[in-house]
């Protein structure tokens, strides 16, 4: 007798993909099966009511309000506090790295930490200096320019 020029492990693969292939089938079936039970594009839509929130209901008419285009407002508005801000700032050196030629500047009005540079430095800082200076904004956020000591 002739062996079986099939070998267990082709089998396994064949089974595999049999079953793979009838658990697609059952899915398939099952969708469509779905579909004539009510699933339509009316169950699936979503309202918003007055309050923002998603509803199942439509909106009423009778609550509709009227707006003037004129009173709605797509800008920012500006803010008084940047006009009213005095460019020269002062504040106090928290750290300084001569070697690598960096270092913060913590602002005494904000109290934010801005970043500088030995390039936009007009005299030689140390830590914990109190200095003057004026913001920028760098590449990569504000950057301290026009810094001196302050005697």
């Amino acid at each position: 007798m002739g062996r079986s020029q099939e070998t267990f492990n082709k089998k396994e693969v064949r089974n595999k993909k049999e079953k793979k292939r009838k658990e697609k089938e059952k899915k398939r079936l099952a969708r469509k099966e779905g579909e004539k039970g009510g699933s339509s594009l009316d169950d699936m839509i979503a309202y918003v009511d007055e309050n923002g929130r998603l509803s199942s209901t439509p909106p009423d008419p009778d609550k509709k309000k009227e707006f003037k285009i004129e009173d709605i407002e797509f800008s920012v508005p500006k803010s008084e506090t940047l006009d009213k801000m005095d460019p020269i700032r002062k504040g106090v050196v928290s750290f300084f790295n001569d070697s690598k030629g960096f270092g913060f500047i913590k602002d005494s009005e904000t109290q934010e930490s801005v970043f500088v540079h030995i390039n936009n430095v007009l005299e030689d800082i140390k830590e914990n200096n109190l200095v003057s200076f004026e913001v920028e904004m760098g590449p990569k956020g504000p950057t301290a320019v026009q810094v001196k000591v302050v005697r």
